[in-house]
């Protein structure tokens, strides 16, 4: 009797270890799946970084590209129309490079929108007129 009270007895103790290393089993495995989704989110947050830098410089460039083309569009469109044909695009293409570079500053924030510094209230200095 001894030894089957020691055989329950030892296989109950054995549930209990057994159910012991079975929650320390899942919390390293939780642990491991929370380590793996943090690298996957930070990589997920890396190659958006990219895809956005790569979707920036794109938009830059193409206005850039665009205005430029536009200058010379509209300086070749006037010089068959005036007569004059290597001033107007020539002035046409330096003015169509100073506003792709208007452009390209306005897009990347070093510039202001022309509509911003308009909408922007005037200080009261206290000369208004009253009724």
């Amino acid at each position: 009797m001894t030894g089957s009270a020691q055989n329950g007895g030892g296989s109950e103790n054995g549930r209990q270890t057994s159910e012991a290393e079975l929650s320390e089993r899942r919390d390293r495995l939780n642990q491991l799946l929370a380590t793996r989704d943090e690298a996957e989110q930070s990589a997920k947050t890396a190659e958006s970084g990219n895809k956005s830098g790569y979707a920036q410089a794109m938009k830059l460039s193409s206005e850039f590209i665009a205005g430029i083309v536009t200058g010379i569009g509209i300086g070749w469109i006037l010089d068959q129309w005036l007569g004059t044909t290597p001033f107007g695009l020539i002035v046409f293409l330096l003015l169509g490079f100073a506003a792709g570079v208007l452009n390209v500053l306005r897009s990347a924030g070093y510039v202001a929108e022309p509509e911003a510094s308009l909408n922007r209230k005037k200080p009261d200095d206290g000369s208004s007129e009253k009724n």
